[in-house]
């Protein structure tokens, strides 16, 4: 304990800001009309919150069955909902690459959790450090740093300890792989910690009734509901938004929940019962689901291995994926509830109405659909998110109790701040605004399909799995897929794979693969067009508005 206290310290005390040279900006098509000086449109606050692995159809607004979310429904009916948002890449680290940079995965490469993002991308927190913001941040981001900017020795290029550029304020962090924050808060309200701190996330209450009939994941955790990561990370935003209401703010707030291993306190371990889960989309049984494609098969004979998150951890019996679906489902609520204590603050200090609040998510995860459990392979249920978005009460022609139908993506997401801030968008970014579905503009020539990548090839570093490469007899290189999907149609091409099409009308649960057959060969080259298409208009162009000659660097139109 006193070792890993011992290397907190010295990573708070050593952590830089950031060094390098920011790529040039472009002003977006849909910024607002700038008032004189004096008369910004800048919201003051923004709390920017983001969980871990959320489902985008887990919203009891959306008519979920099952979970219940009240904060996140009247937040939307405050604020506009994204009924069709999609994350561009999994798991965790990619995804939120993409968030921060408003870039695709071909484009920022981070393509597994601890590949470092490239120093020469700014992303959120950088840009709201040049509106004169001092971005905090409660929880994690997930974002290895450029090793090109440290010594090889460098404490920081160690560890789990991943924080992006710009987040200087740190107000603590509680993930899977370091609960030594969110530890040594227990300590300090007298929890005896356990001497394996990990066991924190593993380890239930022994013996606890109904667990043996309802499955393991019942079995709450041996802390309080008071106790728990999401309560700290919660009592952190707290500390930070009370200290703060003198001046303008930006907290980015990162709960690690509902993301695995399916840990609730009391009562939220038992706040749904497990026969009223939604049933699982898949296939009869894991043979005949294993046939729709390589890739698939690999995914689930490494699924059934022992091992990580597979059996010994997550028994996928039906009754125990149930009860896991429930406690998923838990989990959700008491990060909903932790958003009405905030919003509760926020109310009671006089700054909810002067606040931007962003709700989104890194990603979805299967949790037995497909007979798959992560956010894994290329179905809907991994990509699909929810994006909630609340103007202050202030702002010029705000929106709100609506919803949105058309796609959006998280590399929306920069481009939209930096709109609602009225400063220059980001050059990389490949998003688009969003601000005027929130102002009740026309969003003309907006997408029609939305994209997201997979690249697989250190699934064996990254989960333990038998090298993808070997067991599917390509090239590493080659482990690597693209989806386009539309309101009817799904393509999914991998490199050296063969491809899948689905039709989204007939067969929403993607169960029929439809590449083989002839009469959709017509359409497969069509969408596979489309997918080339996009990655060539989705390149990088931070530079590309720019020529040097004779008279020196022009900007071009």
């Amino acid at each position: 304990m006193s070792n890993l206290c011992s290397n907190i310290i010295v990573f708070l005390l050593t952590y830089p800001k950031f060094i390098g040279n920011m790529p040039l900006a472009s002003k977006s098509k849909f910024q607002p009309a700038r008032q004189h000086p004096g008369e910004s449109m800048r919201p003051n606050n923004i709390l920017f919150v983001t969980a871990d692995q959320w489902r985008g159809d887990c919203l009891s607004i959306l008519g979920h069955p099952t979970v219940k979310t009240p904060n996140l429904d009247t937040l939307a009916g405050e604020g506009v909902l994204f009924r069709n948002h999609f994350a561009q890449c999994i798991p965790c680290g990619p995804s939120r690459a993409s968030i921060y940079t408003g870039t695709y995965q071909n484009h920022h490469r981070v393509i597994e959790n601890g590949v470092p993002l490239d120093a020469r991308l700014t992303n959120i927190a950088l840009e709201f450090k040049k509106l004169g913001y001092d971005p905090a941040l409660a929880g994690y981001t997930d974002t290895a740093p450029d090793p090109r900017q440290y010594a090889p020795d460098d404490d920081r290029l160690k560890g789990n300890i991943r924080i992006l550029p710009g987040f200087d304020t740190f107000l603590g962090m509680s993930s899977e792989h370091v609960p030594g924050y969110w530890a040594q808060w227990l300590k300090e309200r007298g929890y005896e910690l356990p001497e394996n701190l990990r066991d924190l996330y593993y380890e239930s209450v022994v013996g606890y009734p109904g667990a043996e009939k309802r499955g393991k994941t019942f079995a709450p955790a041996p802390y309080s509901k008071e106790e728990s990561d999401t309560a700290f990370l919660t009592d952190r935003a707290e500390v930070f938004i009370r200290e703060s209401s003198h001046k303008p703010w930006f907290l980015h707030l990162s709960y690690f929940r509902p993301h695995r291993p399916y840990l609730a306190a009391e009562p939220y371990n038992r706040l749904y019962d497990p026969e009223t889960v939604p049933p699982f989309k898949r296939a009869v049984t894991v043979k005949e689901e294993a046939r729709q494609h390589p890739f698939l098969a690999y995914l689930l004979e490494q699924g059934a291995k022992n091992g990580s998150y597979t059996e010994t951890i997550f028994p996928r019996d039906e009754k125990s994926m149930q009860q896991l679906r429930a406690t998923y489902y838990g989990l959700m609520t008491e990060v909903d509830d932790h958003i009405g204590k905030i919003i509760k603050l926020l109310k009671d200090t006089g700054q909810y109405k002067n606040t931007l609040i962003v709700f989104l998510s890194d990603h979805g995860a299967q949790l037995g659909d497909h007979h798959l459990m992560m956010p894994e392979g290329y179905f809907d249920q991994s990509f699909h998110i929810p994006l909630i978005i609340r103007l202050p009460d202030s702002y010029p022609h705000r929106c709100s109790g609506i919803s949105i139908d058309e796609f959006t993506e998280n590399v929306d997401l920069l481009p939209t701040l930096m709109d609602l801030f009225e400063s220059p968008i980001p050059r990389q970014c490949a998003g688009r605004s969003l601000l005027p579905f929130m102002t009740g503009r026309p969003a003309d020539g907006w997408r029609t399909e939305v994209h997201w990548e997979g690249d697989f090839r250190y699934l064996d570093a990254a989960e333990g799995y038998d090298a993808p490469d070997q067991a599917l007899g390509i090239d590493r290189k080659d482990c690597v897929f693209g989806v386009i999907r539309d309101t009817r149609y799904k393509y999914v091409h991998f490199a050296a794979l063969p491809p899948l099409f689905f039709d989204l009308q007939n067969d929403p649960d993607e169960l029929q693969d439809l590449s083989g057959y002839p009469e959709y060969s017509g359409l497969l080259l069509e969408y596979a067009g489309k997918m080339l298409s996009w990655r060539m208009t989705s390149n990088e162009k931070s530079l590309t508005h720019l020529m040097v000659d004779l008279k020196g660097v022009v900007e071009l139109e």
